[in-house]
């Protein structure tokens, strides 16, 4: 195990080789037939309002998630690593998001205040509650942080692409996550969580508790890819 983990981080991350290991979900998380159909233009609007409506609920609740990154941030990273201003900045784009969701239901007719969350949101919410405990290890939390940003990176991106058929009044949807700006951000947050499980991995070697925060972090790693398609099924009506 010892061996694995540190061979694992020595070949791109070890998020990378999860993400091999892992492949089927994380394709379903990311290229789900929602995603694809704002791509080749044959999205249902009603299923997209929907998202809309279940996002910007999920969305305020991610907020006080990453606060709770934040403060274990600040209580266990370095000042000279960065982390702090990396989770600031998305923090930041998060008070554009929700401006921009309000903006968005305006425009597409969407009553968020009338909005009521689904079961797929309510379960993914309150797994986000249950990571927000001191007691859940910064490794861990940083790991999820980025899944769920890089879910949307990559879905988002995909529709942005040469050749698809994107439509025109979706494009600005598809551009807020999935601009090279967004992309670089996610990879500050991978290359974070990468070195605090290959920190995790080291432990592990030296004889340090390292197990439980890599089996935690790659446990919930699968978990975020779950709830994102699960959150896809729900915004096409199938879950």
């Amino acid at each position: 195990m010892e061996g694995k983990a540190k061979e694992e981080a020595g070949k791109g991350g070890v998020i990378d080789t999860w993400l091999r290991k892992h492949r089927l979900i994380f394709i379903g998380a990311t290229r789900h037939p929602f995603i694809l159909a704002i791509r080749d233009g044959t999205v249902n609007y009603s299923s997209f309002k929907k998202w809309l409506g279940q996002d910007y609920i999920f969305v305020r609740e991610f907020v006080a998630f990453a606060a709770s990154v934040l403060i274990k941030a600040w209580k266990e990273s370095d000042d000279s690593k960065g982390d702090t201003e990396v989770i600031l900045g998305g923090m930041a784009g998060l008070h554009d998001e929700i401006a921009w969701f309000k903006k968005e239901a305006s425009k597409w007719g969407v009553e968020l205040s009338e909005t009521v969350p689904q079961k797929a949101n309510q379960v993914y919410c309150r797994f986000l509650e249950s990571l927000m405990s001191p007691e859940v290890d910064y490794t861990v939390a940083i790991t999820v942080f980025w899944a769920i940003e890089a879910v949307y990176q990559e879905s988002f991106a995909h529709c942005l692409e040469p050749d698809t058929n994107t439509p025109p009044e979706l494009q600005e949807v598809c551009q807020r996550w999935g601009n090279d700006g967004f992309g670089q951000y996610c990879h500050s947050l991978k290359k974070i969580a990468n070195r605090l499980l290959e920190k995790a991995s080291d432990d592990l070697i030296v004889g340090k508790a390292g197990d439980d925060v890599l089996k935690k972090a790659e446990v919930e790693l699968i978990r975020v890819l779950e709830h994102e398609v699960e959150f896809w099924n729900m915004s096409r009506g199938t879950a």
